[in-house]
């Protein structure tokens, strides 16, 4: 059963449209990452599941009930914010109580639910403290919490750890989605880091101009993309994606380099050839290229290669220390190559 449907969901401000036909469903207990580049759409599709924008087109359900014109307040959601939005004044046991105090719960029920989710986030030692006596990563935590009181029937995150340090995020990471399975609320979290998106969700929306360009599980997406867009967003680092004509029995780079294909096309077809980084491993045979940038990250070196002008990045694993201005030859695993039409952008299958 889908918790929160979305049919044909429009937003225009005057007659500039944000979000074109938006059809989603997300399943019970479901957690859902929306993804794109800044200016996309996804926190304005948030904020108009919340109830905090008006939709111009189409409905929203949540639990079966349309909400098109409910008040943010009896949609029973909760969500937690990029700023945290944490009253300065209050103390973290109070931040955490304030929405339950104002729909006049019993004081006992309001103790016992704060003290619930104090222990679920490791606030315990922290509740008679001021929001600006906490780290970033404990406000992130209190917000959180006062989400988790209420015990909404859905959870929407925007953006909760843009303004955390990079170790600090993929601690959080990890801990909203032990969350999510220990609560099974369906969760719709908004984000525009790819990494984000492929590490927490159960399913992704990646959106591009105000309409949904594919929806699918991590690895679908990652796999099996529908377009370059797609491709391109999903994926660390980044698709290699070659401009190329079809000769015979290749794939034929400007500079007259020949990519290797399972299923060739007609001669002549120009396509963008497709290629992750960690589908091509150095081999004593195959297409020539030279190092021009190493950047070892650990066990893995990642290498910018210029092949024929062209330039692509390799992910090695393990194995010695390479160094920029060594020629090496480059073997392309032709079961995970990719085509897409040049003009549409498109798949081509």
């Amino acid at each position: 059963m889908s918790e929160i449907e979305l049919r044909n969901v429009g937003k225009s401000y005057g007659s500039v449209a944000v979000l074109n036909d938006v059809s989603l469903d997300m399943g019970d207990g479901e957690f859902v990452v929306l993804v794109g580049p800044s200016g996309c759409g996804k926190s304005t599709l948030l904020r108009m599941i919340a109830g905090l924008e008006d939709i111009s087109a189409g409905e929203i359900t949540i639990g079966g009930k349309v909400v098109n014109d409910m008040p943010a307040k009896e949609r029973d959601i909760a969500m937690v914010f990029q700023s945290y939005a944490l009253y300065p004044h209050m103390k973290v046991a109070e931040n955490m109580s304030f929405a339950l105090k104002l729909a006049g719960a019993p004081k006992a029920e309001i103790r016992k639910r704060v003290e619930e989710a104090a222990g679920i986030l490791g606030l315990e030692n922290l509740l008679d403290r001021l929001p600006r006596e906490l780290s970033g990563g404990q406000r992130q935590r209190v917000a959180m919490g006062r989400a988790i009181v209420r015990d909404p029937r859905a959870f929407l995150f925007d953006e909760p750890l843009s303004n955390l340090d990079a170790k600090l995020r993929v601690k959080m990471r990890s801990e909203i989605k032990k969350l999510h399975q220990r609560l099974g609320k369906t969760t719709v979290y908004v984000t525009h880091d790819q990494t984000e998106a492929m590490t927490m969700a159960d399913k992704i929306v990646v959106l591009n101009g105000g309409k949904v360009e594919q929806v699918g599980a991590p690895l679908t997406l990652y796999n099996d993309p529908a377009n370059l867009f797609v491709a391109g967003f999903i994926g660390s680092p980044e698709i290699n994606l070659i401009p190329a004509t079809m000769g015979q029995g290749a794939a034929m780079t400007a500079s007259g380099v020949a990519l290797p294909l399972t299923n060739p096309l007609r001669p002549g077809t120009e396509i963008v050839y497709g290629i992750r980084p960690q589908h091509i491993t150095l081999a004593t045979d195959g297409v020539p290229g030279r190092i021009s940038l190493v950047e070892p990250t650990g066990e893995d070196q990642e290498l910018v290669v210029d092949m024929g002008g062209e330039d692509i990045s390799v992910v090695v694993h393990g194995g010695r220390l390479l160094s920029a201005g060594q020629d090496v030859k480059l073997s392309i695993d032709i079961d995970k190559v990719l085509l897409f039409d040049r003009a549409t952008g498109e798949r081509i299958r």
